[in-house]
């Protein structure tokens, strides 16, 4: 009873400092500002939580037709909340609530709102359990608190959740990591590792990385600095509860890492440094700043005699040093660009520093405690001077020298008179620096990192999901009986405008997207998306083929901006600052063809003799190239236009921009008639180092990343479709450009017309959750019906009852062979090996059982 009582209690204080630390945005939250970043925060982190929780209260967990051009958010949104167990619990509290109707069905604003309440409730968590491990580890109650604080009310814990909030649940994790590695070396028994491997590898698998390199870094100097009497290293049993753990994640880490490798981002191209000093440590940086105590603990010499303090301390050291290494940083981000996202690591060593010195604080003595006082001021000295460009404000410089001064003052007093008193108060200022730190750190990402821009007032604004687009998107809802169709719209840069607004769109921003997606659009078909990137796809580059074919029913523009517009859109709608157009070609979501292309004939085609080849049939990979169709050649006209160059010279691929704006124009003479817009092909590059540039082609736009951009795709043939004119004009900034292998191409529509009117209806098309029926009669005896779904794997198909394989069909989409007759088609989805990797999961848990059964009858006392 006692101990409960104790539990409670902790509890009790867990939620009052996290209540404290969080002071500064449940005030903001108070206006109606939020806990949520201006880019990453709105684009990602809340629209993901809106989709998932729809998804799962909805009961379908595994594919989303709204993700994109439609994708697998099980796997593919592993990286962010799919699997989350902090995103598990939330989303069954929120539906209790709302089955109650305690809380309005959310949506973006509720889960802005609700985001410093999720993260009140996680660093709370984090506090508790930390304790409770740092007194596992022989340190009281007060002692393990204070250094849990530590570690919790950190910089980068509110940096985490204000821009990435998945990336703050990481921190849960450690510390069960660590007490899983301590059960074993001191009782040898293995639960707790199980446990905590399983939990990191299935709630997230990044994270699972990071952490997992801190854990066996963790036991090397476990074994190596910090072996008591009677322990014993039981490589074995780390190895085998290790394995039997990451069995137990395997139904979500399995998916997870095949999304990951079924991504694609460009090796990164540039040195990266061994060792580079970029922020202060001590007095201000944006990632982690050391306690003051924890300085003062590390120059105790006594505190080395310690077993804990000893390894945490020497960790804390090594880890210092890796946060001013580039090359360490790419390590953790598997070795790809630099990224600081591990430093909670050295957060929770530190956490250990302190919590084991603080139980040891009577242990040294007055002269030993005055040597590591001038020992610490001599450090912060060396960091405020050692760089004139690191500019520290006269209030923190202030701030800091009196937290050093009064920590130095009731340490000192302590050793030399160890009361209660003095333990206390040092205590008190301790967790008081810990929560200052906290709420500042919080001001300074409200003002400094755009946060302060997150209201209510702007979500619901024309910038992010305005009243007036709402309500054109309600118009064009109501007019469509197709619950497939797609619109073309997104808020200026906002990729994910579709979720948040929610209709099927055609656009998204993730950091895992399915690779032949990615390589549709940059490779196979050379589509613009307005935007260079490799975390994004939008829109179809305003050609109308790839609109027909993908659904592409609706487009929405700005009123101002309705220069592009592709062939065959007509104006159906009008509000004050927006046009919606209707495609009058869209083919049927489900086609059949008769004639079959073979993918090997592509590797030369044309973009346009392959969106040709999609109309008239269906690009297969795996075909008898005697049995294919050849591809009807489109002669390239550029030879019948002459090229004048603009405020620029262009000799030998060399184009030289002298002005604010030049390039060439491509002067067409005569005009076809019959043609309707030109497609011109080119490759294009700035020959600056760190200068990203807009690029355009008549009144087509389109922005490119600078060279030393970690998101740059190095894809550099561009294909931009224009409406036909008299001259074709390619404009750049001032600059140095290489471009080279200029085509010229033109478009009559005969086959997207000619595809539209031969088009039938295949219905009933039925798709709920995973799972899409349709019935074919195939009374034409056509070889393949052609789904305008991104293919990958998980996808099941059984066509009259019979399983049969699906097929990647025009490049990334999925298509199979059909039988003359009836068909009776069935699609389901499931995640990549998810059947397999579920039943590992199962085998794994009862394996488990079995042992922990087998180990608790027979482990040895507990080490006193």
């Amino acid at each position: 009873m006692d101990k409960k009582r104790k539990l409670i209690g902790l509890l009790v204080s867990c939620f009052v400092v996290a209540s404290l630390a969080h002071l500064f945005f449940l005030r903001e939250w108070t206006q109606e500002q939020y806990m949520v970043g201006p880019n990453d925060g709105l684009q990602q982190m809340v629209t993901f939580k809106k989709l998932l929780y729809e998804q799962y209260t909805s009961g379908n967990f595994f594919y989303s037709y709204q993700f994109g051009l439609g994708g697998g958010t099980y796997s593919q949104l592993a990286f962010y909340f799919s699997t989350s167990v902090v995103f598990i619990i939330t989303t069954a509290i929120v539906f209790l609530l709302e089955s109650l109707h305690m809380v309005e069905t959310p949506d973006i604003i509720f889960w802005a709102k609700a985001t410093v309440f999720i993260s009140l409730g996680r660093l709370t968590g984090i506090l508790f359990i930390t304790t409770l491990v740092f007194h596992y580890m022989k340190n009281n109650w007060l002692a393990s608190f204070i250094g849990a604080c530590a570690y919790g009310l950190t910089v980068i814990y509110f940096r985490h959740v204000t821009y990435w909030e998945f990336f703050a649940d990481a921190m849960i994790w450690v510390p069960l990591l660590v007490l899983g590695v301590e059960k074993i070396i001191r009782e040898a028994r293995p639960s707790w590792f199980i446990f905590a491997v399983a939990l990191t590898l299935f709630n997230n698998f990044y994270f699972a990385y990071v952490n997992l390199i801190f854990i066996v870094i963790y036991i090397v100097f476990r074994l190596v600095f910090g072996m008591g009497q009677n322990e014993k290293s039981r490589w074995e049993l780390f190895l085998f509860s290790g394995v039997i753990g990451a069995g137990i994640s395997a139904v979500a880490f399995v998916p997870a890492v095949y999304s990951y490798l079924n991504n694609y981002r460009p090796p990164y191209r540039f040195p990266i440094e061994m060792i580079k000093v970029s922020d202060n440590i001590l007095f201000a940086s944006s990632i982690i700043i050391l306690p003051t105590v924890f300085l003062l603990f590390l120059f105790t010499y006594t505190f080395y005699k310690n077993q804990a303090f000893r390894v945490f301390a020497f960790i804390s050291i090594v880890f210092i040093l890796f946060h001013f290494s580039p090359l360490v940083a790419s390590a953790f981000n598997g070795f790809s660009a630099p990224q600081y996202r591990w430093e909670y690591l050295l957060s929770f060593v530190v956490g250990g520093v302190v919590a084991s010195g603080l139980q040891n604080l009577s242990k040294v003595s007055i002269k030993e405690m005055i040597i590591a006082s001038v020992l610490m001021i001599t450090t912060y000295l060396v960091f405020y001077n050692r760089e004139d460009s690191l500019l520290i404000s006269p209030w923190i410089s202030i701030g800091t020298i009196s937290l050093v001064s009064i920590t130095m003052v009731l340490v000192i007093s302590f050793t030399w008179i160890p009361t209660k008193k003095w333990k206390y108060l040092l205590y008190v200022i301790v967790l008081v620096n810990a929560l200052v730190v906290a709420n500042i750190s919080q001001y300074v990402i409200f003002e400094a990192g755009g946060v302060n821009e997150v209201s209510k007032s702007h979500l619901l604004s024309d910038k992010y999901n305005g009243k007036e687009q709402r309500e054109l998107l309600r118009k064009l809802k109501n007019r469509e009986s197709d619950s497939l169709s797609r619109i073309d719209w997104k808020v200026d840069l906002l990729n994910n405008t579709p979720i948040v607004q929610d209709f099927n769109g055609m656009s998204v921003y993730s950091s895992i997207i399915n690779k032949n997606l990615l390589f549709f659009y940059l490779y196979d078909l050379n589509i613009d998306m307005g935007r260079e990137s490799v975390s994004r796809y939008a829109t179809l580059g305003s050609r109308a083929n790839l609109y027909s074919l993908f659904q592409g029913k609706y487009m929405i523009r700005n009123k101002d901006n309705t220069a592009n517009i592709p062939y065959g859109f007509k104006e159906i709608l009008r509000s004050e600052n927006y046009v919606a157009y209707e495609n009058s070609y869209v083919l049927p979501f489900a086609t059949t063809k008769k004639q079959v292309y073979a993918m090997d004939d592509m590797e030369h085609a044309t973009v346009l003799e392959k969106e040709h080849a999609m109309l008239e049939g269906v690009i297969v990979e795996n075909v008898d190239i005697a049995n294919a169709v050849k591809l009807e050649e489109i002669p390239n006209i550029i030879k019948e236009a002459s090229v004048e160059t603009v405020d620029a010279t262009f000799k030998n691929n060399l184009l030289s921009v002298k002005e604010k704006t030049g390039g060439i124009d491509l002067v067409i003479d005569p005009l076809d008639s019959d043609t309707k817009d030109y497609y011109v092909s080119f490759h294009l590059e700035s020959l600056a180092g760190r200068q990203g540039f807009a690029l355009k082609v008549n009144d087509y736009r389109t922005t490119r990343k600078h060279n030393q951009s970690i998101y740059k795709t190095y894809v550099d043939d561009l294909t931009i479709r224009v409406a036909k004119a008299e001259r074709v004009s390619i404009r750049v900034p001032k600059g140095e450009y290489i471009l080279k292998d200029i085509e010229l191409y033109q478009e009559n529509y005969h086959s997207l017309e000619t595809a539209h009117r031969n088009a039938s209806a295949i219905e009933p098309v039925n798709w709920v959750g995973n799972k899409l029926t349709v019935t074919y009669d195939n009374e034409g005896n056509d070889r393949y019906m052609v789904l305008p779904i991104p293919f990958e794997r998980g996808w099941e198909l059984h066509i009259n009852n019979k399983k049969q394989a699906v097929e990647k069909v025009n490049f990334t989409f999925l298509g199979f062979p059909i039988k003359e007759g009836m068909n009776q088609i069935k699609l389901v989805y499931y995640p990549p090996f998810f059947k397999v990797s579920f039943v590992v999961t199962i085998l794994s848990g009862g394996l488990a059982f079995i042992v922990i059964r087998g180990k608790k009858n027979n482990a040895p006392a507990k080490l006193k």
